[in-house]
C-alpha cells in the first residue's frame, strides 16, 4: 500500500462529503483503463440497472489494480462518466463497500451523451499509486 496524504478541504476550499480535494503520494505510476460493467467473459452486466453496473465496475476496479500490486487504498482519483447524474448514488454505494470515508480519493463526475455501447450507463477510471518501484511479481514479461 502506498503512503497517500489526503487533504479533504485545502484552505479556502469547501469540504466535499464524497471525495478529497487533494491526494498526493509517492509510488509507481499505474494506468488503469476506464472500466465498464463487463463480467469475466466480457458480457454486459445489469442492462438498465445502474446499481448492478456500478457493482460490476467497482469489482473490475478492485481486480485491475490488484494485478499491479495495488488496492483501493492506493487509488488517488476516481473519474466517473455517467449517462445520467442520477447514477452517481449507485457508484458511491458500490465504492463505499471498498473505500472507507477516511480514505476517499479525489473525484470527478462527468455526464456524457453516451458510452462505447448503448447498454452501458457508467464508466469509471481509478488510477492507483502503489508504494514501491518496479514490476510486481505477478507480472511476467514475455
Amino acid at each position: 500500500m502506498s503512503e497517500l496524504t489526503r487533504i479533504p478541504a485545502p484552505d479556502g476550499v469547501a469540504a466535499a462529503a464524497q471525495y478529497s480535494h487533494v491526494v498526493m503520494g509517492t509510488g509507481r505510476f499505474v494506468a488503469i483503463a476506464g472500466q465498464l460493467a463487463l463480467d469475466e467473459q466480457g458480457r454486459p452486466v445489469g442492462e438498465d440497472d445502474p446499481a448492478a453496473q456500478a457493482r460490476q465496475v467497482v469489482e473490475n476496479l478492485r481486480r485491475c489494480p490488484a494485478a499491479a500490486g495495488a488496492t483501493f487504498d492506493d487509488v488517488v482519483k476516481l473519474t466517473c462518466f455517467v449517462t445520467d447524474m442520477a447514477h452517481m448514488p449507485a457508484i458511491r454505494a458500490a465504492r463505499a463497500e471498498h473505500v472507507s470515508d477516511d480514505r476517499l480519493p479525489a473525484a470527478s463526475a462527468v455526464r456524457v451523451a453516451g458510452l462505447v455501447r448503448p447498454e452501458f450507463l457508467l464508466e469509471v477510471e481509478a488510477p492507483p499509486l502503489p508504494k514501491g518501484v518496479g514490476v510486481p511479481p505477478a507480472v511476467v514479461a514475455e
